[in-house]
């Protein structure tokens, strides 16, 4: 047996994962453990649950791999203070302090974050490596092009390589400060949000706007190159020297200082923002159509941050000139822990790769799970009432005549979901046939913007018409396509010269709670393969509805991570509106339970909306 365990800290999003001869046996983000969204500190509880999972010790462990080169970063880092000093001493000095307590020590921080038991090797590899062979080995494809795009590794930013059999090159690079996720984090930070996590905000707030700033994107900003490279203006940028996205001549070009957080949005910001999508998905198309063009695959991966743009990926699926693209569901530096374990096994072991399909991701279900002992245990704790259903098929009956009765329901199931996504093992459902479900679940359930669209889950075997995916799945959430046009109703004028967030007042489909407003839809794919019992959930839905279509949103609040124990889950369900809580085959009415919202809880966690 080979036991080798792959870690990413110390940055954002903290993970641990976990194979066994070669097999995903388990991968966790910190912060679901924690509850400290985007839990950057050294992943202790992730990776014990890893090691429990797989009945193992620290000792037991063959190799542990880290997902990045930390002294490779570090000179990045100097090299980057030196060439700007004296501008940029406050950032050095606050950075300076964690580098030298902890990032230059990782051997060190490992082994004691492992009890002091594994006296094995810690292998360090570049940050783009961990990405692409996160996307490249758990992939269908036998071979394969990759592209991996984020904010910024040790140096790399953009990569192009090579996968076959069990064995990946990175050919090509674009190197920092020039980034492409740090160009869209300019703008996540210029319009209110906050950076590293906030950039999906601005995503969704992109179809209300129209794209009137690109062309000064792309006169003043970025240079795209017909080679599919790209380098940015440094002097509208701040992130070099200092602790800001933006420098002043960035806001001078757009009109204005950056918006307060949490401030009204103006049509300013919309057209911000559907001008850096709009630029993003361009930059995305040039840098794949060289990877075409490098490695003549008819195959694409993806990984790194930038490949949780689910608009960008879509359009690249649609426009590019790949036949499949498969991209990793944790995609960002979370899924640098599973990238640096599968690296080392395949790559530096030299073992043998089968390409699996769907894939071997195993439905990405790859956190803890919670049997009925362990389920009715919180519940009793949590002095909950609730009744068992008897069967599967009885609890599906039961869910599906609620949500058809525009219940909102917390489902949660199985193992917990390893990414951003819930998929359906930590998720809260909702009637996409609903007009009013979007505003019910976005201001009572989520506490969120008004102007977040919801995800849809639909039957793969239907998927077409109700999204035009045009034949592919999207198992991860991580394609947005059209809403059919058989779907969609006709707009009066009045909806129809609608601008800004007015637009989200009109029903545009048969499927209004998921169809965004330029008549899109971030699209999961449900298959009996993968989630035999959220598959069945949704063909009981369509049997009483004629609709195979759900909204499905994860189970949290508003900055809390996804809900990893029953515990978690009867607290989020207490805190909000949410009428159904399903975990395992135990289901709780809201109005049945003797604990009822409790305010003090909600009105503490509306209190820190400011701060996020």
């Amino acid at each position: 047996m080979t036991a080798i365990l792959g870690i990413s800290a110390f940055y954002h999003d903290s993970a641990a994962a976990l194979l066994v001869d070669g097999e995903i046996v388990a991968a966790a983000q910190e912060e679901r453990f924690t509850r400290n969204k985007h839990d950057e500190s050294f992943p202790a509880h992730a990776i014990e649950y890893c090691l429990a999972e797989a009945g193992l010790r620290p000792e037991q462990l063959d190799y542990v791999g880290f997902y990045d080169k930390p002294l490779s970063k570090f000179e990045r880092l100097l090299e980057t203070y030196l060439s700007y000093a004296p501008r940029g001493y406050r950032s050095f000095r606050l950075a300076m302090a964690t580098w030298l307590r902890k990032k230059l020590h990782l051997p060190r921080e490992i082994r004691e974050g492992l009890d002091h038991g594994y006296r094995g090797r810690c292998v360090f590899m570049r940050h783009h490596e961990s990405h692409a062979a996160s996307a490249f080995f758990p992939s269908p494809f036998e071979r394969a092009a990759i592209v991996t795009l984020d904010g910024v590794g040790e140096w790399a930013t953009t990569t192009i390589g090579h996968g076959a059999g069990n064995r990946l090159r990175l050919q090509e690079q674009i190197r920092y400060p020039h980034s492409l996720g740090l160009l869209y984090s300019a703008f996540t930070y210029y319009t209110g949000f906050r950076v590293n996590s906030g950039e999906y905000k601005l995503m969704g707030l992109a179809p209300y706007g129209e794209p009137r700033y690109r062309e000064q994107i792309l006169r003043h900003l970025i240079d795209l190159r017909n080679d599919g490279s790209y380098r940015l203006d440094m002097r509208y940028f701040n992130y070099c020297q200092g602790l800001t996205m933006t420098s002043p001549r960035f806001h001078d070009l757009f009109g204005g200082p950056p918006r307060e957080p949490e401030s009204e949005l103006t049509q300013r910001d919309m057209d911000l923002a559907a001008s850096i999508q709009s630029v993003t998905e361009e930059a995305m198309l040039g840098v794949v159509r060289r990877a075409h063009a490098l490695t003549g695959e008819r195959h694409l991966v993806l990984a790194g941050g930038v490949a949780l743009n689910c608009v960008g990926n879509g359009r690249l699926l649609r426009e590019g000139p790949f036949e499949q693209v498969w991209i990793q569901p944790a995609a960002g530096d979370a899924g640098g822990a599973l990238g640096a374990a599968t690296f080392i096994w395949h790559q530096l072991l030299g073992k043998p790769r089968v390409a699996q399909r769907p894939d071997s991701q195993r439905g990405s279900r790859l956190g803890p799970g919670f049997g009925t002992d362990a389920i009715q245990a919180a519940l009793d704790e949590g002095k909950a009432v609730y009744e068992v259903c008897d069967s599967d098929e009885q609890l599906c009956q039961r869910v599906a005549e609620a949500i058809a009765d525009e219940q909102v329901v917390g489902w949660f199931q199985g193992r917990l979901e390893f990414g951003p996504r819930a998929l359906g093992s930590r998720s809260i459902l909702g009637d996409a046939r609903s007009e009013r479900m979007q505003s019910v679940m976005n201001r009572k359930i989520k506490f969120r913007e008004s102007f977040r669209p919801f995800a849809p889950i639909v039957l793969a075997e239907c998927a077409d018409e109700y999204f035009d995916l045009r034949g592919h799945d999207s198992p991860y959430m991580l394609l947005v396509a059209d809403v059919a046009e058989q779907q969609r109703l006709e707009l009066s004028p009045e909806a129809a010269a609608a601008r800004g967030l007015e637009k989200r007042l009109a029903p545009r489909s048969r499927i209004p709670a998921v169809t965004h407003v330029d008549n899109s839809a971030r699209i999961q794919t449900v298959d009996a393969g993968r989630d035999p019992l959220l598959h069945r959930l949704l063909s009981e839905f369509r049997q009483l509805t004629g609709c195979g279509v759900m909204i499905n949103t994860s189970f949290n609040v508003r900055s809390e991570p996804i809900v990893c124990t029953p515990a978690d889950a009867l607290r989020c369900f207490y805190m909000t509106d949410m009428d159904l809580l399903v975990l395992g085959r135990f289901v709780l009415q809201k109005n049945q339970q003797t604990r009822t919202v409790d305010n003090r809880d909600r009105e503490l966690h509306l209190s820190q909306f400011q701060l996020d």
